[in-house]
């Protein structure tokens, strides 16, 4: 889904996530490569090609929908559906493609193994166990009857066991992390003294790098591939290896005016100027996935310079303050992420703004125009 009638663009890097890959791997050595929702916003389809040039041989979305689509690509490797099947038409499909379906609840081990035998075929399966993130899966202790179960389904084979961790990158809770790195080795141990030879995965971005021990037989780097820090804003910030931003946003300036002291701008006049002062309207707003959260917290870059948000954010404009940017004038470029320079706006900083996280920040953004740049270095201006 593209957002349209807007000016902004967002540009993708498809070489920067082909780096940080090789980065992440290089650490782990068995790396699935976690391409949901449409690459993190950086679009499915050259995000997948990109990886499967930088060595990527199996590639993770979230639903079978998006394995489908996943499927139209180039990339011939194998796919891995995390949600697994949740919709009817899922198990045939995944079933007759050989998605690598997560399955969290035997009824859906039970509806897969119908559809790969319909098919003629034995339906590759990831166990899902919750270790403490209390979302989907089964529990640890329940490893020895989810075995017997699976004995009894002829139309499913189990290929992999997997677990997600909740707190991987907050180095204050590591006692919650080991926790569930041991919960999952027990279920792990269960399944293969029953006879099913899997392939564990548990590690995300933050734990291939913090825990080494838990990058297991399978790794899963997520936003690490698109260059932000797992770490960002924790005692651990900037542990990783140096990984490459492979998105940017800019629009244009409308326009450039005065505002006087005293002066109030923008709806609910919740920006007063306690100095005569010059404001740029940019064409950013909160239709264009440029939050409102960011009212008079958010920065922008143009020329070179930080330029704060002034006043709420509107539908398709905002204004920010250009007083210490005399050369700004109407068409001139406005970063919102990223942009040249030493100021650059990483995705971090510009989720702390808002008040999210930095997968938010990117998914959303990326629901722009986008375009795709072959080169790595952004451009100078």
């Amino acid at each position: 889904m593209t957002i349209g009638y807007n000016h902004l663009v967002t540009r993708v890097r498809p070489g920067a996530i082909a780096h940080n890959y090789k980065v992440m791997n290089a650490l782990g050595g068995n790396g699935c490569a976690v391409v949901k929702s449409d690459a993190y916003g950086h679009g499915l389809a050259v995000a997948a090609e990109a990886l499967a040039g930088a060595g990527a041989r199996t590639l993770a979305v979230g639903t079978v929908g998006e394995a489908l689509d996943l499927g139209r690509t180039s990339f011939t490797g194998r796919v891995v559906a995390l949600l697994g099947p949740q919709l009817p038409e899922d198990y045939e499909a995944a079933a007759r493609k050989g998605v690598v379906c997560f399955c969290a609840r035997r009824e859906q081990l039970e509806k897969l193994s119908e559809a790969g035998v319909r098919a003629g075929c034995r339906a590759p399966v990831a166990l899902k166990f919750d270790t403490g993130m209390r979302r989907l899966g089964f529990l640890p202790d329940e490893a020895g009857r989810v075995l017997e179960k699976i004995l009894t389904l002829p139309g499913i084979e189990v290929v992999m066991a997997a677990s997600h961790l909740a707190v991987a990158d907050d180095p204050d809770q590591e006692a919650f992390v080991r926790e569930q790195g041991a919960r999952f080795a027990a279920a792990v141990a269960v399944l293969r003294a029953g006879g099913l030879r899997v392939e564990a995965t548990l590690a995300n971005s933050a734990a291939i790098v913090a825990y080494p021990d838990l990058r297991l037989d399978m790794q899963r780097p997520g936003i690490a591939l698109y260059g932000a820090d797992p770490f960002w804003g924790t005692a651990a910030q900037g542990r990783g290896p140096a990984l490459e931003p492979a998105m940017e946003t800019f629009t244009r300036v409308y326009q450039v005016h005065d505002l006087k002291k005293g002066e109030t701008i923008s709806y609910g006049r919740t920006f007063t100027a306690e100095r005569d002062m010059r404001v740029a309207v940019i064409g950013a707003g909160y239709a264009d996935a440029w939050s409102r959260g960011l009212s008079n917290r958010g920065r922008v870059l143009l020329h070179g310079l930080r330029a704060p948000v002034v006043g709420r954010v509107c539908m398709q404009m905002t204004a920010v303050d250009v007083t210490d940017v005399p050369q700004a004038r109407a068409g001139d470029k406005v970063w919102l992420l990223g942009g040249p320079g030493e100021n650059s706006i990483r995705s971090e900083e510009l989720a702390q703004w808002w008040g999210t996280i930095s997968y938010e920040a990117l998914c959303l953004l990326g629901m722009n125009r986008r375009e795709y740049i072959l080169d790595s270095p952004v451009e100078n201006e």
